[in-house]
């Protein structure tokens, strides 16, 4: 059979399809429904576009991922942009993507409600785990611009309520790119560099949602879980918190709020120490004061206005108490003799001895006391206690 078109092999085939959907689709929106996605180590996203009537694959590479704020998810709907290529090896169409926002919420708004979700889940923001401030801290680590309001606030605020307090600034970016590692590295380089900092203030002035997103970042949220110096977030909002509101040890509207909660003002401290001064010295004399008349009261005690003839009295007493010691000695002998004759007496009333001398007997066999004839039989042995002496016996009627 002759032929008179061109014979492509496969690979050139799919080389011509590449090139011709390259140069015809360099940019487009796509609307789908995410499904299949998975991310890879490297940085990179594959995943599928799908509506109720077809499916293309799609990637998402590490470059472009930056400019994504949410994550990739399988059943969220999507609108991105990007071009449409193939994968030569495998002639398979794909869809580049470049950028993408979330079809049914802001995208921001989504980023923010998955690394909420993502934290919360790890445990970053239980309570259980937050640090308390120090009462009364010598230095404050502060990281935030080091141009505009808020770092002047802070500064004022702390020198204002305790003069002579140790403030150590570090200027990071809070806002664009590169903020948020610039705010998570200040944080690890005050605990690893100013470990004897007692407490940290992170924060900014106000500003819109885009304007603050760095204090939603995961690098932020991260390097405030892992301080070991006790964090106070003080992103400039009245309303709405950040991520970084959520992990911090504490939360305060604006930095100035923030500078007033963590210093003690000097002042009302000094204020107080005189009241609590005053309250002892009062407690202490009226201490004093009851000791006083307590004294007073014991000082009126006789043995304290003349214990020398209190002591002669107490003597001549125990000497009258000597002398009269042996004649009442004597009459209690007398009394308890007289006792003892009585008791005597009775005693050998009723002694048996004093019976069996009145002509009385006892009889006794076997051991038993015999009261009744029927209680022994003919030529039983029987045994006689006289007032002297006994008899043996033996029953013969």
């Amino acid at each position: 059979m002759e032929r008179t078109a061109r014979v492509f092999t496969v690979a050139e085939l799919n080389a011509q399809v590449h090139e011709l959907l390259e140069a015809s689709f360099t940019e487009l929106w796509v609307e789908g429904e995410i499904s299949n996605c998975k991310a890879y180590p490297s940085g990179h996203t594959y995943l599928t576009l799908k509506d109720d009537k077809a499916q293309v694959r799609a990637v998402l590479f590490k470059g472009a991922s930056f400019g994504v704020k949410f994550k990739f998810a399988d059943g969220l709907k999507i609108l991105a942009r990007g071009r449409v290529t193939s994968y030569e090896p495998r002639g398979e169409l794909q869809f580049v993507i470049q950028a993408a926002e979330p079809r049914d919420k802001g995208a921001l708004q989504l980023a923010l409600e998955q690394l909420k979700a993502k934290l919360q889940a790890e445990g970053l923001f239980d309570e259980a785990r937050k640090k308390p401030l120090p009462p009364y801290p010598k230095s404050v680590g502060v990281v935030t611009s080091g141009q505009g309001a808020a770092v002047r606030d802070i500064i004022n605020v702390l020198s204002r309520r305790w003069p002579g307090l140790e403030i150590r600034v570090w200027p990071v970016k809070v806002q664009g790119p590169g903020a948020a590692a610039e705010i998570a590295e200040a944080v690890r380089g005050f605990n690893e560099l100013a470990p004897d900092t007692e407490v940290l203030l992170v924060g900014r002035g106000g500003g819109s949602i885009e304007d603050l997103w760095a204090f939603n970042e995961e690098p932020v949220a991260r390097a405030i879980a892992a301080s070991r110096i006790p964090v106070v977030s003080c992103v400039g909002h009245e309303t709405d918190w950040t991520i970084a509101d959520f992990v911090a040890d504490l939360r305060a509207p604006t930095p100035s709020a923030a500078a007033e909660l963590v210093v003690t003002e000097k002042a009302a401290l000094r204020d107080r120490v005189f009241e609590l001064t005053d309250a002892m010295t009062q407690n202490a004399r009226d201490r004093l004061e009851a000791l006083g008349r307590r004294l007073a009261y014991a000082a009126a005690h006789p043995l304290l206005q003349d214990p020398r003839r209190l002591w002669e009295q107490r003597a001549q007493r125990v000497d009258e108490l000597a002398a009269r010691l042996p004649e009442a000695a004597r009459r209690l002998v007398e009394r308890l003799g007289l006792r003892l004759g009585a008791t005597a007496g009775r005693l050998d009333a009723i002694s048996p001895l004093k019976v069996l001398g009145r002509g009385y007997a006892i009889a006794t066999s076997g051991g038993k006391v015999l009261t009744r004839a029927s209680q022994v039989k003919k030529r039983d042995a029987v045994r006689v206690r006289l007032h002297e002496g006994e008899l043996s016996c033996e029953v013969i009627s």
